[in-house]
């Protein structure tokens, strides 16, 4: 097998800062905040009464009917995002062969509204009146599903559920599947909404949210001494990658080349990092080496940065081992200050994120960082945008059972 390199040719998003890749990146830039109060059930019981959650949307507008009553949201969100990565894409099935183009799209939960509301339809109503749409519609493989049907995409299919390095996983999996020969072009990405009554009480209960209800909007605030935690999102990203041979024949739009995927475990605990960051710099390490560069090629780290007490220092302390700590060589941010932690689909909006700072040579801000915690003295672009001169990214998941994934996008030469 010769070389085969991979270049991102498509982008779709769908999060609680815009609802297009433009007004996504646009409002993210100018530190927009998309957290606000839940409006669309009773909060007054819960700890925490507000989420990252997306505005001005109606599925109407974008899916037919009955898909619509038939999947749950995350799979609407990720058709969604796949419709606008296909278009943006310019990919034309009647020029292509469809057994060489593959969808993976995760998802960390799947349909957990679709699941919490059959679940009080049997025990009030019986298990006659649960809809045959159920499983199908909620299980978290259907956006991968849906989107190889509706785009007649039939090579590898599948989806990654990883907690919240699922979109991540799933890219890194579409890469090399690439890179292996098995296809050419992979639609990925992930896509996830929690944001349901039993979604709140399983983080309120599980100590992982924050609890400021008097100003939502502050708080996700990654890396400050002030932060509690981290603010429930929704939304999806989907990417198009594609061989970079088979790209140029077709004179593709290339936004950035993926170089690089890496993988770990802490193998420390179910829900907590260790201290010392080894599981994410390990992760970071795979991929610098998968991409052969060094740590000092890299100019901006999308950090998974959560806004939690011990995940924030944690990863912290990981850059700092690989990369150093002069802040005048590399940026740290978190654009989870602004779109909350999106679970499954937060590897997606932040591969995005990572590939439009190479794009724009921009990095996005770190909102509502006031006070650094005490060891957090990188560059974190705090508060506002930073123009900075950016040839390549890496962008950082990690997830519940202690999974890890990091990709690596450069600007192609």
């Amino acid at each position: 097998m010769p070389d085969r390199r991979v270049v991102v040719t498509g982008l779709g998003i769908l999060a609680p800062t815009g609802n297009t890749v433009e007004e996504c990146w646009e409002n993210t830039i100018s530190g927009k905040s998309g957290v606000k109060d839940i409006s669309y059930f009773d909060t007054k019981d819960f700890e925490t009464k507000f989420a990252a959650s997306l505005s001005s949307f109606s599925p109407e507008d974008y899916l037919d009917k009955k898909i619509i009553r038939r999947t749950d949201a995350f799979i609407q969100y990720g058709l969604i995002a796949s419709q606008q990565c296909v278009k943006d894409s310019g990919i034309e099935i009647n020029n292509l062969d469809p057994a060489r183009i593959g969808v993976s799209i995760g998802s960390g939960i799947g349909g957990l509204l679709t699941i919490e509301t059959n679940s009080l339809n049997l025990k009030e109503t019986g298990p006659k009146k649960i809809s045959p749409f159920f499983v199908p519609g909620s299980i978290s493989n259907m956006v991968s599903g849906y989107a190889s049907l509706e785009f007649g995409y039939k090579g590898p299919n599948i989806s990654i559920a990883s907690a919240c390095s699922s979109a991540s996983h799933s890219i890194g999996y579409a890469f090399r599947s690439i890179i292996h020969g098995d296809a050419d072009i992979m639609l990925t990405g992930g896509s996830e909404m929690a944001i349901t009554p039993l979604g709140l009480a399983g983080f309120n209960a599980a100590k992982a949210l924050s609890t400021n209800n008097e100003r939502p909007q502050e708080a996700s605030r990654p890396w400050d001494k002030d932060r509690d935690g981290f603010v429930l999102g929704e939304g999806a990203g989907c990417l198009m990658l594609e061989e970079y041979e088979h790209a140029k024949k077709r004179k593709a739009k290339v936004y950035a080349e993926l170089k690089g995927f890496g993988m770990s475990a802490d193998a420390y605990h179910i829900t907590a990092p260790p201290e010392d960051g080894e599981g994410a710099c390990l992760a970071m390490k795979n991929a610098l080496a998968d991409a052969e560069l060094h740590p000092e090629d890299i100019q901006y780290i999308n950090a998974h940065g959560t806004s939690t007490p011990m995940g924030d220092i944690a990863e912290n302390l990981a850059v700092k081992k690989i990369f150093g700590n002069d802040s005048t060589k590399f940026i740290v941010s978190s654009t989870k200050s602004m779109t909350g932690h999106l679970l499954g689909a937060a590897g997606a909006i932040e591969a995005i994120f990572s590939i439009l700072a190479i794009q724009d040579n921009v990095t996005p801000p770190t909102i509502n960082l006031i006070h650094p915690d005490e060891g957090c003295d990188l560059n974190y672009s705090a508060n506002e945008a930073s123009e900075f001169n950016i040839k390549n990214s890496i962008s950082n998941s990690f997830g519940f059972g202690g999974t890890n994934a990091t990709l690596v996008f450069s600007e192609v030469s």
